[in-house]
């Protein structure tokens, strides 16, 4: 066919999934006997519909006349379509003999185009190339798979995986789906075999490839298959919990995870407060980007930029947790999963390579798996740790930017048995580089427990707080972020619902680049 075949423009947009594309995947995949990502769905469905529609297309051509061939002979009435003229239709009105000793006898027809016009066209023509050769297809952009698949992928797998649900006979585990009729069956006897293996390795997952080994599937099973029904059954007993990173399928029995990885730790745990982010400063936003915070909402445009490196300042409830924020710029730089809220991965260390367990808890955006690690550097409150992409899947790259340990004078808190506090400016030994304005040293993380439970409201704990820190200040000015800082000793709050106190409040006055002083007259 010619290269005027061509698509709507908003073919691949608008286009609706039948069920005959979802039953012609259902052969294919019953033809591959292997489970197949979406994407791979998605490119097969692609150019079983580019196939669909050039041959339609030719149908309806043909429908017009007798494709021309220059061996073939025609009678004036006689109506034709050219596959070399984009399809073009035209009738015969005449025939007649042609002339040329140096290639024998032929006919030359003269056809009256769709156009009105008249052309001239060689026939029974015994020696020509258009009789043997293919015509030639342009590759355009509307009818290359890739093209497609580049522009419209995300929209066409969305349609297709909302087909794929809507039809029970098909199965999806780790990104992967399957006809559930080929599945092979597995019983409870090996489920349980499954367990015990887990339960021996005391809590590390495993992959579904060392699990088979132990529960005795029949011989002969297409492996891929073996492992897709397992992880099907796993999927659907309770006892399971599949933990690895997309593309990596690793189970784990969920009564073996940590506590915190299962529920938020305590000192993370937020009771939201109500405020309008409308109400934000432009400042105010930009801060609250800077601050990494997981409780702030992501937007779309958030994760469109590439990062490799973020760099974080604690806060006393991450440090405290043994956990990382998975701030919208961060979260680009660990390991997500295809369905799971838990996946397990390895932080390393940049500078000795040691490497450490840990857990993405996507849910509530905040990596686990970091106390000892904070505790061999004696970070506190406000010290910088850089977070990289790591150079191995499933790996992120953590490092804590050392110095020479040297006395130097932050703001200390001190608590009362009473739940009271103050800061104070003391010389502290300092380990790594900090953040100005954040730091905050503890000497002791289980003396502010009281402050805790006292349960203040919101409003008076700000300001409690706001009074203490100006105490250290000559200027009597507070700038926001350390006021976040210190405010998160206490309670677990996101900057927003801070920023909005401060800035709806009168008794909080800004007295310029989001430093903020007490009114309290």
């Amino acid at each position: 066919m010619s290269g005027a075949f061509k698509l709507p423009n908003d073919f691949w947009s608008s286009l609706q999934v039948t069920p005959q594309d979802v039953e012609n995947l259902h052969s294919f995949l019953f033809e591959r006997e292997t489970p197949l990502t979406l994407r791979d769905l998605t490119a097969e469905f692609v150019d079983a519909r580019i196939k669909e529609e050039r041959a339609a297309a030719e149908l309806k051509q043909k429908a017009n006349g007798r494709s021309f061939l220059p061996k073939e002979t025609y009678q004036v009435g006689d109506q034709i379509v050219f596959p070399a003229l984009d399809w073009k239709p035209g009738k015969v009105i005449g025939v007649r003999e042609g002339v040329n000793p140096s290639i024998g006898d032929f006919d030359v027809l003269t056809v009256m185009m769709d156009d009105q016009s008249e052309r001239m066209f060689a026939s029974n023509l015994r020696s020509h190339f258009l009789n043997e050769a293919p015509i030639p297809v342009p590759e355009n952009d509307d009818l290359v798979p890739a093209a497609i698949l580049r522009e419209y992928g995300d929209v066409i797998d969305k349609k297709l995986e909302a087909a794929f649900h809507a039809d029970e006979s098909l199965v999806k585990i780790a990104g992967r789906w399957f006809p559930s009729a080929l599945l092979v069956d597995i019983n409870r006897g090996q489920l349980n075999l499954a367990e015990a293996v887990l339960d021996m390795s005391g809590g590390e997952p495993l992959p579904t490839a060392a699990l088979i080994k132990d529960i005795e599937l029949p011989a002969g099973i297409n492996t891929k298959l073996a492992e897709f029904s397992l992880n099907y059954a796993l999927q659907d007993d309770d006892r399971f919990d599949e933990v690895g990173p997309a593309g990596q399928v690793l189970w784990c029995l969920r009564r073996l995870e940590p506590d915190y990885v299962r529920e938020i730790p305590p000192p993370l745990q937020y009771t939201p407060i109500e405020h309008d982010r409308d109400v934000l400063s432009g400042a105010m936003k930009n801060l609250e980007a800077q601050l990494d915070d997981e409780l702030t909402p992501v937007a779309e445009g958030d994760l469109r930029e590439d990062i490799s490196v973020v760099t974080i300042s604690l806060i006393y409830p991450h440090l405290r947790a043994g956990t990382l924020p998975m701030s919208a710029r961060a979260r680009r730089l660990f390991p997500t999963a295809y369905e799971s809220e838990r996946v397990r991965f390895t932080l390393v260390d940049g500078k000795t390579k040691q490497r450490i367990p840990a857990w993405v808890v996507l849910e509530h955006g905040y990596v686990y798996g970091l106390r000892e690690w904070y505790k061999s550097h004696q970070l506190i409150p406000g010290s910088l740790v850089q977070v990289k992409r790591g150079e191995n899947p499933g790996e992120v790259i953590v490092e804590v930017k050392s110095q020479r340990s040297s006395k130097d004078w932050v703001r200390t808190v001190m608590v009362g048995k009473d739940g009271g506090f103050v800061f104070a400016m003391l010389k502290q030994a300092i380990t790594a580089e900090f953040n100005d304005r954040m730091t905050i040293h503890v000497p002791d993380f289980k003396s502010l427990d009281p402050v805790w439970e006292k349960k203040r409201s919101f409003d008076e704990l700000v300001l409690l707080v706001m009074r203490e820190l100006t105490k250290s200040n000559p200027q009597g000015h507070v700038h926001a972020q350390e006021l976040y800082a210190a405010v998160n000793l206490v309670r677990r709050v996101p900057p927003a619902p801070l920023f909005y106190l401060l800035e709806t409040n009168p008794v909080f006055k800004h007295v310029g680049d989001l430093h903020y002083r007490l009114d309290e007259e």
